[in-house]
């Protein structure tokens, strides 16, 4: 299973930077940055923290998909 995320599309929506955004729901900014890329797994608890502050559901943010090579 793979994850993509919209995040920066919807921090874009907001007028929200890394920065803002790593504040609202208590990380850093480079953990932001990480989640952005594909290169962090989050825990739910704060998937759900970043979809509240981005005013959406955790599906609208984050997109799961089968991985092809399994």
């Amino acid at each position: 299973m793979k994850m993509k995320t919209r995040m920066k599309e919807l921090r874009a929506r907001h007028n929200l930077t890394q920065e803002q955004l790593a504040e609202l729901v208590d990380v850093r900014r480079e953990t932001i940055g990480h989640i952005e890329k594909g290169k962090y797994n989050l825990s739910l608890l704060l998937a759900y923290r970043i979809s509240r502050a981005l005013h959406s559901t955790i599906e609208e943010v984050f997109l799961f998909y089968e991985d092809e090579e399994n």
